[in-house]
C-alpha cells in the first residue's frame, strides 16, 4: 500500500490526498508535524532531504513534490483523467494550475512565513498582509481565466474535476484561513463549492484528517 507523509494543513499534501481519492487509490498516512519542526528532523530528512511534505512512498520508491506526484498518478493510473484531451486544452489546464502551484503557493508556504517572522522580524499582521497580497495577485488572474472561457464548466475545465481543481481547492482553504476576501472571485467560489460536494475533495480536507483534532 502507498504511504503518504503529510500534514493536515499542508496545501501540497492536500493536493495529493485529493488526487489519490479521485483515482480511488488506497493509502496510509504518516503524520509529519510541521508545527513542531518534525519535517526538519534527521529521521524525516532520510525520507525527503528537502524536509518538505508531501512524500509518497510506493514500494521502495519515494516520490517528492506534489506536481511530480500528480503527474506520476496521472501517467500510472489514467482513469479518471486529470488532464483533458488535446494539447491546447492541456496547456490551459497546466497554466492555471501553475498560477496556483508555482506563483501563489511558493510565496506563502510555511518556510517563507517562518522566514518573515524569524530573520525578517515581520509581525503577524505583516505576514497576513503578505499572504493576502499574493493570493489576490494570483486569484486576480485565475478568476478571469475561468470566468471568460467556454472551457470552464461545472469545474475548472469541463464537468469533471481535474488538475486545476486539485490545485485550486487547497489554496482556497488557505485563503479562507488567512482571512482573504474572496468576494471578487465568484467563479472560483462556485467551483470550490462544486468540488467540496465531491467525496474525494471532502474527505481530503484538513479538518477530516486524523491529526486535525489533536493539533491546534
Amino acid at each position: 500500500m502507498m504511504k503518504l507523509y503529510g500534514y493536515f494543513r499542508s496545501s501540497a499534501a492536500f493536493r495529493v490526498r485529493i488526487a489519490l481519492n479521485l483515482k480511488g487509490l488506497a493509502y496510509e498516512t504518516e503524520l509529519v508535524n510541521l508545527s513542531t519542526g518534525e519535517h526538519l528532523s534527521d529521521d524525516f530528512r532520510r525520507v525527503n532531504p528537502q524536509g518538505r511534505v508531501p512524500a509518497l512512498v510506493i514500494d521502495d520508491t519515494v516520490l517528492l513534490q506534489s506536481p511530480a506526484i500528480l503527474e506520476y498518478l496521472e501517467e500510472t493510473y489514467p482513469t479518471p483523467a486529470f488532464l483533458p484531451e488535446g494539447a491546447k486544452a492541456r496547456a490551459r489546464v497546466r497554466a492555471i494550475s501553475n498560477i496556483v502551484a508555482c506563483d501563489i503557493h511558493p510565496l506563502n508556504n510555511l518556510a517563507v512565513l517562518n522566514y518573515l517572522s524569524g530573520p525578517l522580524s515581520a509581525s503577524d499582521q505583516q505576514k497576513t498582509t503578505w499572504y493576502q497580497h499574493w493570493v489576490a495577485e494570483g486569484f486576480n488572474a485565475v478568476e478571469p481565466l475561468l470566468a471568460g472561457s467556454a472551457d470552464t464548466g461545472q469545474f475548472c475545465h469541463g464537468d469533471d474535476p481535474g488538475l486545476v481543481d486539485i490545485c485550486l481547492v487547497p489554496q482556497v482553504f488557505n485563503a479562507q484561513r488567512f482571512g482573504c476576501d474572496l468576494s471578487a472571485y465568484p467563479t472560483i467560489e462556485r467551483i470550490f463549492s462544486a468540488c467540496m460536494e465531491c467525496e474525494a475533495f471532502d474527505a481530503a480536507q484538513p479538518a477530516k484528517q486524523p491529526e486535525a483534532a489533536d493539533i491546534a
